[in-house]
C-alpha cells in the first residue's frame, strides 16, 4: 500500500510538472491572435515555444504511461470514460505540432494562417479540455460498478468541469504570458506584461470560485479535514498566486514564473490530495469509483517501475534544464532565422 502512495502521488507530480513546463507553451500558442498581430510578432512566438515544446510534451507522455503501469485499472477506466475528450486533445496536438514544422514550408500568407491557426487550436483546445477532465475527475463520473462510464460528452459539460476549463486557461495564459515577458523586448514585451497583469485578476476570481465552489461539488475537502496540516497545500498555492502579482508589478519576471509554476503545482495537488483514497469517484456509489489501492499493480512492478523512475527521471530533468539554459536568450526580431 505504501508503494501505491509514493506511486499516487508521482502521478500527481507528472501531471503538475506537465503543466508548468507545456503550460507556458499552451498559453503563448493561446495567445497568438492577441498578441500575434504581425508576421515578426508570430515569428517570435514561434521562435520561444520552438526549440522547447515537445520536449515538455514528454511529461504528458510520462503521466499517461505512468497510469498505464501503476494503475492500469484506472487506465483502462480513464482511457474508455474521456474517450472522446482524449481524442479531441490528441488531435489538437498533432495539429500543433505539425504547424511547427509547416508553417516555414512556404511563404505565403494564406499558407502561414493555416498553421497559425493550428498553433492557436492545438493550444487552446487542450488547456480547455485539461481543465474540464480533471474538474470532472475531481467532481466524480458515473461510473458502474463494471467500470463502465454512463453519460456521453454533455456529462462533462457540468458547470464545475467549465469553471475548471476557464481556471486551466487562465492559468496556462498568465504562465505563458510571463514566459513572453522573460524572451521578448520591445512592444510584445510590455504587452505581455500587461496583459499577465490583467488576466491575473480572471485567474484569481477564478481560482477561489474553484477553491469555494469545490466544498459544494466534491468531496475534496474531506481529507483535508481529516488532516488539517494538508491545508498547508492550499495555502502554498494561494501564497504563490499572490507572489506572482507582486513579482509582475516590481518587474522581476523569473520569479513571477517560479512563483506561477508553485502555484501550478499547488493547484494539482490540492486536486490529487483531496481525491484520496480515490482516483476516478462514482457518482453512482462509492463502491463504484477506483481506488488507488485497487487500481495498483503489484508490489514487484510498482517496486522496479520506482527503481527505474529514480535512475532515468534525473536524467530527463538535467536533459531538460539544459536545453532550457542553451535557449534562455531573449527571442529579438533582429536575430530570427528561418525554422527552428
Amino acid at each position: 500500500m505504501v508503494l501505491a502512495i509514493i506511486w499516487f502521488m508521482l502521478w500527481g507530480l507528472l501531471w503538475a510538472v506537465y503543466f508548468i513546463t507545456d503550460g507556458y507553451d499552451l498559453g503563448i500558442g493561446a495567445l497568438m491572435p492577441i498578441l500575434g498581430r504581425t508576421e515578426e510578432r508570430r515569428r517570435v512566438m514561434h521562435k520561444v515555444v520552438g526549440p522547447l515544446w515537445d520536449g515538455n510534451e514528454v511529461w504528458l507522455l510520462t503521466a499517461g504511461g505512468v497510469t498505464f503501469a501503476a494503475f492500469p485499472k484506472m487506465y483502462a477506466v480513464m482511457f474508455s470514460t474521456f474517450y472522446t475528450p482524449l481524442m479531441l486533445l490528441l488531435f489538437a496536438l498533432i495539429y500543433r505540432g505539425v504547424s511547427f514544422e509547416f508553417r516555414e514550408h512556404k511563404e505565403t500568407a494564406g499558407w502561414k494562417k493555416v498553421w497559425d491557426t493550428g498553433f492557436f487550436l492545438g493550444s487552446l483546445l487542450p488547456a480547455i479540455l485539461l481543465g474540464v477532465a480533471f474538474a470532472n475527475i475531481f467532481r466524480g463520473l458515473p461510473i458502474d460498478q463494471n467500470g463502465v462510464f454512463q453519460g456521453n460528452l454533455l456529462t462533462f459539460l457540468n458547470w464545475y468541469g467549465l469553471l475548471g476549463g476557464i481556471l486551466f486557461l487562465l492559468f496556462f495564459l498568465v504562465h505563458g504570458s510571463i514566459m513572453l515577458a522573460l524572451k521578448t523586448e520591445g512592444d510584445l514585451h510590455n504587452e505581455a506584461v500587461g496583459l499577465a497583469n490583467k488576466l491575473w485578476f480572471g485567474l484569481l476570481i477564478a481560482a477561489v470560485l474553484c477553491l469555494i465552489t469545490s466544498a459544494f461539488a466534491t468531496n475534496l475537502y474531506a481529507i483535508y479535514l481529516a488532516h488539517p496540516a494538508l491545508f498547508l497545500i492550499i495555502a502554498v498555492a494561494v501564497v504563490a498566486l499572490l507572489a506572482v502579482k507582486v513579482f509582475l508589478v516590481k518587474r522581476n519576471y523569473w520569479k513571477a514564473f517560479i512563483a506561477s509554476a508553485v502555484f501550478i503545482l499547488g493547484v494539482t495537488f490540492y486536486g490529487v490530495v483531496g481525491l484520496y483514497p480515490y482516483m476516478l469517484p462514482s457518482t453512482l456509489g462509492a463502491d463504484f469509483g477506483v481506488t488507488v489501492a485497487g487500481a495498483a499493480s503489484s508490489s514487484l512492478t510498482l517496486t522496479i517501475m520506482l527503481v527505474l523512475a529514480l535512475i532515468f527521471v534525473p536524467i530527463v530533468i538535467a536533459y531538460q534544464l539544459w536545453v532550457n539554459v542553451m535557449f534562455k536568450d531573449t527571442v529579438r526580431v533582429a536575430d530570427l532565422e528561418e525554422g527552428y
